[in-house]
């Protein structure tokens, strides 16, 4: 399957188009109104396709704390020098003009969902018809032996877009000739990208050309790992000798740090470090818990609609959502919120509901030039988000083909960015 911009956003366009119908107004509202939590892949394009759709039926309002926002997607090019921070870079400027939405910049702090209420930092309090929540992720505390978020300084984890990812590049130039990077890989499911493997092989693109003699430890609680084969035949073509895999089998599950003292401890075995990246477990960002629509990590939702299954006027999407068979990729909150879209706009205007229906790919550059991807389609089933079929790139490709799949991914970068922020 190929993508460019213009097929992809095609595609989303052909997905939610649809029959307009009578509005079905909220009690106590002029309009029906949707208050969206978290402006990424999921938030962003739910928020807009909700605006744009509607034509002006419903009152949209996003809520994120940051003014400019940074995907994790891609953001391993820029550690492997091929992108600029300021590529990643992205505002909300268009959907509020353009498209009428209430952008507030503030954190959500609390769900009173019996009186269906959102409550901000700064103490306004928003009430909603319709609430959706696309928080992504937050880390499960005392994942890593050793380590918290007081560590990230230390020992970021570059998994939220921006600073941290400098910060994480910054440790990297500055390792001594012949140093070592540690990776503390996380176990499944977690988001990706950022995926730790292609984080590895761009480190290692780095690496192999400012400091050559350096060596990279992944330690990793994971027996095997998405795209495995294609990586490791990657790592042997480009950065012989350079990077040391350490999985279950050999104690890589057993790990612990110090941050004050750089060291890592695999199995019983300390290893002075120069820059090590700590990838811990992760849960649902804080405030799906808060809402209470979680269990265990993660927050159970119905596949049809992503709503959630403590409460059918909530819905999580994306990385926070536990949905069956999808990966915590952009792609998938980018699809999942088009879906979503159309069930909330159904509920609230009268117009047409489609079958849910979703798509992802994966996409990981090893070395220049040299791209693989993963991905599948999916349909809703009672249970679950349920795979339909999938496709993975091959092993010895030519380099024509990994070129190609290179640049269907940059394709696919500017069509998702253009879809999420108009």
């Amino acid at each position: 399957m190929t993508l460019n911009r213009r097929i992809f956003m095609g595609t989303g366009a052909a997905a939610m188009a649809s029959l307009s119908a009578p509005s079905v107004l909220a009690e106590g509202h002029d309009k029906p109104s949707v208050v969206v939590v978290g402006g990424g892949a999921g938030g962003a394009t739910v928020a807009r396709y909700l605006a744009k759709d509607s034509k002006g039926e419903i009152d949209v309002t996003l809520i994120e704390p940051s003014r400019t926002y940074f995907t994790c997607f891609f953001s391993n090019l820029y550690l492997g020098g091929f992108k600029e921070m300021d590529d990643l870079g992205h505002t909300y400027g268009t959907l509020a003009a353009k498209y009428g939405i209430n952008v507030i910049h503030d954190w959500a702090v609390e769900v009173d969902r019996g009186g269906k209420t959102v409550t901000l930092a700064g103490g306004a309090k928003l009430p909603y018809d319709k609430l959706v929540l696309s928080p992504g992720i937050d880390f499960v505390d005392g994942a890593v032996e050793g380590w918290s978020v007081e560590s990230q300084n230390a020992m970021p984890h570059a998994y939220k877009g921006g600073s941290q990812t400098e910060l994480l590049k910054a440790q990297i130039a500055a390792m001594p000739e012949g140093g070592t990077f540690a990776m503390v890989a996380p176990p499944n499911p977690y988001r990706c990208p950022p995926g730790p493997y292609e984080r590895v092989s761009m480190v290692a693109h780095t690496l192999k050309e400012t400091n050559p003699s350096a060596k990279i430890i992944i330690a990793d609680p994971k027996d095997k790992f998405s795209k495995q084969s294609l990586f490791q035949e990657g790592w042997g073509k480009h950065y012989a000798g350079m990077v040391d895999w350490i999985g279950s089998d050999f104690g890589g599950g057993n790990v612990s740090v110090d941050p004050v003292a750089m060291t890592v401890t695999i199995d019983g075995e300390e290893t002075k470090v120069d820059a090590c990246n700590v990838i811990p477990a992760m849960k649902a960002g804080r405030i799906a818990e808060l809402a209470g629509v979680t269990e265990g990590n993660w927050a159970p939702v119905n596949a049809a609609d992503m709503s959630t299954k403590a409460d059918a006027d909530v819905y999580v999407l994306g990385d926070a959502a536990n949905q069956g068979d999808m990966p915590k990729s952009g792609f998938s909150a980018n699809s999942q919120a088009k879906v979503c879209a159309n069930a909330v706009r159904g509920a609230l205007t009268g117009s047409k509901v489609f079958p849910a229906k979703f798509s992802n790919t994966c996409w990981s550059l090893i070395d220049t030039d040299d791209g693989v991807k993963v991905g599948a389609t999916y349909e809703a089933t009672e249970e679950k988000i349920a795979k339909v079929d999938g496709f993975i790139s091959a092993t010895g490709e030519d380099s024509a083909t990994r070129k190609a799949t290179y640049e269907e991914s940059e394709g696919w970068y500017a069509g998702i960015t253009a879809d999420m922020f108009g």
